[in-house]
């Protein structure tokens, strides 16, 4: 069995878990294999391929070209970037993998930082300087949870520790539903106008896809901040960059991209300008941790095994 671990950017995919069960040929790719094209070049002659979340895209084309890939392992339990549907018919078995909700961290870490300035402050310090800032309130302040979901509902419950008022919205919340995590239901418009903080946890579709557009981010007060761990596609890419651009928001923090890895000529890769809207820019890093490094790779451990004895588990039919 030849085995091909895809976008270990990290390299540490057969550190954090053990293969040596596994009668195998392993090769792990650090780096992104390029277009389609490339792709189905490197991959022939594999019999197994692991994908690290949505890094490398396997859509119908890309899998029909690929007649000996028997058994396609994803990181978590969803990926947009895998037909499904063309794997199962092409005879490819799809199965996923376990993980945690540590992307509410992440999200959590930038809202601070955006609200508090830390790591601005720990700057000022190092460069010999004292008291420059003066840094926000989360206590008394409101925060809108765009998307009311699994992680929507603890980045709440993790608001109201903070003493904040939490409104909701999301296409099919209910008042009930939100009520019944300590939230207020209300409309998108209110949620733009009224919250300090908006923070986004949708799931990527057709339906949402573009969602958050100009006149949403135009409703924002200047003194809010706005922060997304979901999918970049979510907010009009035109419109965010108008946002920094003219100031309608005091600060962004972003963990998502249209295109990723970041293109090094990106206007995110811009400094932000002096006075403007301040931007955080982590690299994806929302499910990135050492615990879920081990869960993701010690289940597509259990996922290979399991096909190869006949029994395939946590498998994902289109």
């Amino acid at each position: 069995m030849r085995i091909a671990i895809l976008d270990d950017y990290q390299g540490v995919a057969l550190d954090v878990a053990d293969w040596s069960a596994l009668d195998a040929e392993i090769e792990v790719f650090r780096e992104q294999l390029g277009d389609a094209d490339a792709v189905v070049a490197t991959l022939r002659g594999f019999d197994v391929v692991v994908a690290m979340r949505e890094r490398t895209p396997f859509p119908r084309a890309v899998l029909a070209r690929l007649p000996g890939v028997r058994l396609l392992v994803t990181t978590g339990m969803r990926n947009a970037s895998i037909d499904v549907a063309a794997a199962n018919e092409f005879g490819i078995t799809v199965c996923g993998t376990r993980g945690g909700t540590t992307t509410v961290e992440l999200a959590w870490a930038l809202i601070l930082e955006l609200v508090r300035g830390v790591a601005y402050d720990d700057a000022v310090v190092r460069a010999g300087g004292w008291q420059t800032s003066l840094p926000g309130d989360l206590e008394g302040a409101t925060l809108g949870v765009v998307g009311l979901g699994r992680l929507g509902q603890r980045v709440a419950a993790i608001g109201r520790a903070f003493g904040m008022d939490v409104i909701a919205w999301s296409p099919n919340l209910t008042e009930e539903r939100a009520a019944s995590v300590g939230a207020t239901a209300v409309t998108k418009a209110e949620l733009f106008e009224r919250a300090d903080v908006v923070t986004i946890h949708l799931v990527l579709s057709d339906t949402t896809r573009g969602l958050i557009s100009a006149d949403d981010l135009r409703r924002m007060r200047r003194d809010a901040v706005l922060v997304n761990t979901s999918r970049a596609p979510i907010i009009d890419e035109g419109a965010l960059l108008r946002a920094v651009a003219e100031r309608w928001i005091a600060g962004l923090g972003l963990d998502v991209y249209e295109v990723e890895p970041l293109p090094a000529h990106h206007w995110l890769r811009q400094p932000d300008a002096p006075g403007g809207t301040r931007v955080l820019r982590s690299p994806h890093m929302g499910y990135v941790t050492r615990a879920n490094y081990r869960t993701f790779y010690g289940d597509a451990v259990d996922d290979i095994a399991a096909f190869a004895s006949g029994a395939p588990v946590r498998e994902l039919t289109g």
